[in-house]
């Protein structure tokens, strides 16, 4: 200990003195400017003083002299100059008369110094002269009519006295530098050692898991500990995880967690949107998968996990494939967990979720310049469903402390119902799409009842630190309750909520990787598909049909991009897949209708030789076939509007197995904080999307491959199981920590 508290002196005292060399460099540069400053300062002040000496002695001189001229005495006048050179200063003294000859002068009166007219002398002139035996002052006074008095300072004494004074000016800097870096050392060693007290506590997990009895951390650590101790949750969780420091997240680890952690808990997950509808078509039944990111992230997770999908069963055929129970073994060809699907009135699904949801909250989560509208006969079926939801988990559930899933802003009530109900379940909620500022939260009617139901949750997650620290300052403005902003917590009621980030990804490696044919072969057969020639340079966008995706935004970025390249009309094809989404309110209806006329529109002004830039297909599409796309195309545009991730463009990056393709990612989605070599643009700005698009297509194979290897490790290390396992982990160390506190107040 004694070792590192000596290296922790050392490495101080090492980065003080990265602080003081500089400064006495820079004290110094100030002190070489300063010297001659002072130089030319102390020389007009000597000059001003001797001008005034030289005319205080002509003054008392200029009676007596005047008499004695008058007289004509010149021994007399001799005399008295000689009289008033004894001042040390005063080195000589003459006479001249009008016609500028030297009538009298004291011995030493140097010659060169002449006589100058007081009719002649410029006012402007310096009254230095550099002579022989040094510099003098030479001040000319005018004696009536007889001709003038010149007085000769000796100057050397100004010499002597600006050397003092540089030598003065030097040692005070000298001085200061001493004192400053001395103060400096001081300082910046206290405040290392108060950091690294700060850090080893955090390190030691004070303050992570007893967040309310943690000491104060110094004020300088403050925009650093929320990093920090996510970074530190993340290091500490996968350690105890294995003892190997890398972990290869896959579904085996996330089993051997469960199994670990959890001491192998089924999880609960509840969604509204079920992952496998079921769906009559003729006299057959259908099985697909929805157009839905939060599908594609959790799916995999039960998959590896086990346990029960808990969601609203909205397919024609649904009730004809379950059992008494309401539930039904999934995927359909190799079961590995149950749907319970949760039956809705049409009545009751327009207003929980066409009313409240989306036409509540989603507008006023992503701000995305939709007004939204709130009802109470929406916000009454909103509470109505989230109950049964919840009186399904309680259901389902096959202990008194489940582990259960909530998912998105569909259930914002849901936690707190199920605490009520169990009161030692662990619950992760989850909210995929943004939390906005508490401004914009404070429109909803029913704001702290919706916050209230959030905080019912053990752990709650978002994807990006910006919407936990939204949602920590939306607490704070609408709530009572103890906020400890270090620890990322909020203690309501004796309810401890941990408020986290948890980025969610895709299933890695993807579930078809090594199944497909090569990319050329793809491409060919997409373009084939799609009435292309050969060469035909292809770009892909991937979305549900929501206004706050940007396709209206990518549309218009395609025109321009043909606009200012007119040389690449008829050679580039964008394909949009836009899946129906929530088709029954009038915005989305509306704005299908302005999709399909802005591609209209576009089609008709810059098709050549039949192709049209342009190809709409508003339709579902199996995530099988959407992957074909993606490795045909050279582009993929993600121009969301706002977003909470967005899993296109990771979805985009896994299928490029053959590293090649360029991502265009809006700044607005939670992706561009970690996909930071794809080419980010803002979707507002029109010209810098088109020339985005532009670079994309003429991008050389070197940088498409450097970017995408890139991005292809992220996704593959930051993965769906990774994501899970990392709120998982999280969660069993809440248990345990309460178990241990139950122990104690036992024993107690």
């Amino acid at each position: 200990m004694n070792q590192i508290k000596s290296g922790f002196s050392l490495r101080s005292l090492h980065i003080s003195f990265r602080f003081v060399v500089p400064l006495v460099i820079a004290l110094g540069l100030l002190a070489f400017a300063v010297v001659p400053l002072v130089d030319k300062l102390t020389l007009q002040w000597f000059i001003r003083d001797i001008d005034i000496r030289s005319s205080l002695i002509a003054n008392t001189l200029h009676d007596p002299l005047v008499e004695l001229l008058q007289q004509g005495n010149k021994g007399r006048i001799n005399a008295l100059l000689f009289r008033t050179i004894q001042d040390e200063r005063l080195l000589a003294l003459g006479f001249c008369d009008n016609n500028g000859t030297l009538l009298y002068r004291t011995p030493t009166f140097p010659v060169s110094v002449g006589c100058t007219p007081a009719t002649s002398q410029d006012k402007e002139a310096s009254p230095l002269r550099q002579l022989p035996q040094g510099a003098v002052h030479v001040a000319v006074h005018p004696m009536d009519n007889y001709g003038s008095l010149i007085l000769v300072h000796d100057m050397s004494f100004v010499e002597r006295r600006s050397a003092d004074t540089r030598k003065y000016v030097i040692i005070f800097f000298v001085l200061l530098g001493i004192v400053i870096s001395v103060i400096t050392v001081f300082v910046a060693h206290l405040s290392w050692r108060g950091w690294m007290d700060g850090v080893r506590a955090m390190l030691r997990g004070e303050g992570i898991l007893k967040p309310f009895s943690q000491p104060a951390v110094a004020s300088e650590l403050q925009p650093l500990v929320g990093d920090l101790r996510a970074l530190l949750r993340t290091l500490d969780a996968e350690r105890r995880f294995a003892d190997d420091a890398t972990i290869t997240w896959s579904p085996d680890s996330l089993r051997k967690l469960l199994h670990k952690q959890l001491a192998g808990e089924r999880i609960i997950v509840v969604s509204n949107r079920e992952p496998y509808i079921h769906s009559k078509k003729n006299d057959e039944i259908e099985v697909h998968r929805p157009a839905s990111g939060l599908v594609t992230a959790v799916e995999p997770v039960m998959r590896a996990c086990s346990g029960t999908w808990i969601a609203h069963g909205s397919g024609s055929a649904d009730r004809d494939t379950v059992d008494g129970h309401d539930r039904v073994r999934v995927p359909p060809h190799s079961p590995e967990y149950n749907l319970r699907r949760i039956w809705l009135t049409k009545e009751e699904e327009e207003g929980y979720y066409y009313g409240f949801a989306n036409e509540g909250l989603w507008p006023l989560c992503h701000i995305a310049h939709v007004r939204p509208i709130f009802r109470t006969s929406d916000w009454r079926e909103y509470v109505r469903i989230n109950q049964r939801f919840a009186d399904a988990v309680v259901k389902e559930a096959d202990s008194e402390n489940p582990v259960v899933l909530v998912q998105d802003y569909h259930f914002a009530l849901l936690p707190e119902m199920i605490r009520t109900a169990l009161p030692k379940a662990t619950i992760i909620t989850f909210w995929h799409i943004p939390w906005p500022n508490p401004e914009s939260f404070g429109i909803c009617p029913w704001r702290e009842e919706l916050l209230k139901g959030m905080l019912g949750s053990t752990i709650l997650g978002f994807q990006t630190p910006y919407h936990c620290k939204n949602f920590l300052e939306t607490v704070d403005r609408y709530l009572e309750s103890r906020i400890e902003h270090e620890s990322s917590t909020i203690s309501r009621r004796g309810q401890l909520t941990m408020v986290e980030s948890y980025p969610i990804s895709i299933q890695w490696p993807p579930p078809w990787q090594g199944e497909l044919p090569p990319v050329e072969k793809t491409r060919r057969d997409i373009l084939t598909v799609l009435g292309l020639p050969s060469d035909q340079l292809l770009g892909i966008g991937i979305d549900r049909m929501d206004y706050t995706k940007g396709i209206l935004e990518r549309f218009t970025a395609v025109e321009r991009m043909l606009e200012l390249h007119p040389e690449l009309v008829g050679r580039f094809t964008f394909v949009q897949i836009a899946a129906p989404s929530r088709s029954a309110l009038e915005e989305y209806q509306a704005f299908e209708a302005r999709v399909h006329a802005l591609a209209g529109r576009i089609n008709k002004r810059f098709t050549r030789e039949g192709h049209q830039p342009i190809i709409l297909k508003a339709e579902h599409h199996e995530p099988e076939e959407v992957n074909r796309y993606y490795r045909a195309a050279q582009v993929c545009m993600v121009t969301s509007l706002h977003d909470g991730m967005n899993l296109v463009a990771k979805e985009f990056v896994a299928a490029r197995d053959d590293e090649q393709g360029v991502l265009i990612l809006s700044q607005f989605t939670g992706a561009a904080h970690e996909l930071h070599e794809a080419l980010i643009v803002n979707p507002y700005h029109v010209e810098q999307t088109a020339e985005a698009l532009h670079q994309a297509l003429t991008m050389p194979e070197f940088e498409q491959q450097e970017r995408m290897r890139s991005m292809r490790a992220m996704v593959r290390d930051f993965n769906v199981y990774r994501w899970a396992g990392r709120m998982l982990l999280d969660a069993a160390r809440i248990r345990q920590r309460e178990r241990l506190a139950v122990r104690i107040g036992d024993n107690s």
